[in-house]
């Protein structure tokens, strides 16, 4: 398969990830049936990963890697999480993709690999004291379309 990044994309990444501090871990799903983007987003992904050291991946199936997509809230593909790694331990920070990460959402993915590795959101301290108090699971989605 032909890359994906030309060597001006792959390089200004490098810039970026240049700010990387910690490790990051992303973890993505495919699916053998019926995911036509399964295959460019995992070598999206790859060619994202080989850009810095500090990042990894790992590739489940959606239909054999089943308990791994349940822990991780992944139920369809092509999905992904990025999370911290310390050591062995993956420590989730509940940020999903679901489809490739083209256009505008490749920004939203290197921003957080940056974000992760960082082990900062960027959210006030206010902010963050406020959500230590909800007694119940928030979910936020975003959703973007292709133009």
């Amino acid at each position: 398969m032909e890359e994906l990044l030309n060597e001006q994309i792959r390089e200004q990444v490098k810039e970026v990830f240049a700010n990387l501090e910690h490790p990051v871990q992303v973890l993505f799903f495919a699916s053998k049936e019926g995911c036509d983007y399964c295959p460019d987003t995992q070598k999206l992904l790859e060619e994202v990963t080989a850009l810095s050291d500090l990042l990894g991946l790992s590739v489940f199936d959606l239909e054999t890697d089943q308990a791994t997509a349940l822990r991780y809230k992944i139920d369809k593909a092509p999905g992904f999480t990025i999370a911290a790694k310390d050591g062995e331990i993956i420590v989730d920070y509940g940020i999903r993709y679901f489809g490739i990460p083209s256009g505008h959402e490749f920004t939203s993915l290197i921003n957080d690999l940056v974000m992760v590795s960082s082990r900062n959101s960027g959210l006030s301290q206010e902010t963050v004291d406020f959500f230590k108090t909800l007694e119940q699971p928030v979910v936020l989605q975003v959703y973007t379309t292709p133009t």
